[in-house]
């Protein structure tokens, strides 16, 4: 049973050189991912090649703790979790 919420937050320096091994951990959990809300900033002279993606995760607290770990891996990002106790 689910015990605690996990919301994830994650800055990636560089979309273009992180992109891949990010996506490969989001798919590989994709099961978990409640909720899913990424950014960036895009007008029409500018591309930013910084990002943010904000999670929910479901799951078991195992799994979460298991895809956090994944995620802290993956260089060029920043991982930031707040977990809310039932």
């Amino acid at each position: 049973m689910k015990t605690e919420i996990n919301l994830i937050s994650i800055k990636v320096l560089d979309r273009i050189k992180e992109a891949g091994r990010l996506q490969q951990a989001l798919s590989k959990y994709s099961s978990l991912i409640n909720t899913r809300f990424g950014y960036h900033e895009l007008n029409d002279l500018k591309c930013s090649r910084t990002g943010l993606i904000i999670l929910e995760l479901r799951g078991t607290d195992k799994e979460s703790h298991d895809f956090i770990e994944n995620l802290q891996e993956i260089g060029g990002i920043i991982v930031k979790v707040m977990t809310f106790k039932n």
